[in-house]
């Protein structure tokens, strides 16, 4: 029989547990390149969460050789990384904490849906995580969503290498 003594010491040591998890995952080792030097400082996963959901958000938009597709992904992150260095405190606070569980392999699969690690996930598998928040009836996972939404789609836009296949060509010249 589950006694409230007991419910009250598993919700304390889980609750450590987590904590402990999300201390060492901080402390992970940081990407190296210096682009998404804003991203590690968020979470050590974040650039291959966000490779992995661009990957699927901009399929149809990224070049199809495989070289120039990576080259695009990785441009991508670094917006992104830009993006969320030039955001306030709380929402890089709130950003870190969700990259941080998508990182995390219990919250990812229980969240996400998401069972290999970001790097091995499917884009079938990454798309219906995405599809599934998007159409979420709680407007945590669809506010989620839209965030991750939202950079990257800014990041690839924003990014004048995506320009001349959208056929944009640029901000006018006012003065010229």
């Amino acid at each position: 029989m589950l006694t409230r003594r007991r419910f009250i010491t598993a919700g304390i040591a889980g609750g450590a547990l987590l904590g402990v998890a999300w201390w060492l995952r901080r402390r992970g080792p940081a990407t190296g390149d210096p682009r998404f030097a804003a991203l590690s400082a968020l979470d050590a996963e974040a650039p291959v969460v966000i490779a992995g959901i661009a990957s699927v958000l901009l399929d149809g938009a990224l070049p199809v050789e495989p070289a120039a597709r990576a080259a695009a992904i990785d441009d991508t992150v670094a917006g992104v990384a830009q993006a969320i260095a030039g955001l306030p405190p709380v929402a890089r606070q709130e950003l870190g904490e969700l990259f941080t569980l998508l990182g995390l392999a219990p919250a990812r699969i229980a969240l996400a849906r998401v069972t290999p690690a970001w790097s091995e996930a499917t884009p079938a598998e990454i798309g219906a995580f995405l599809e599934r928040w998007r159409q979420s009836s709680l407007s945590l996972l669809r506010s989620a969503y839209d965030a991750l939404h939202q950079l990257v789609f800014a990041a690839w836009y924003g990014n004048p290498k995506s320009w001349p296949a959208i056929g944009y060509d640029g901000p006018p010249a006012l003065f010229g």
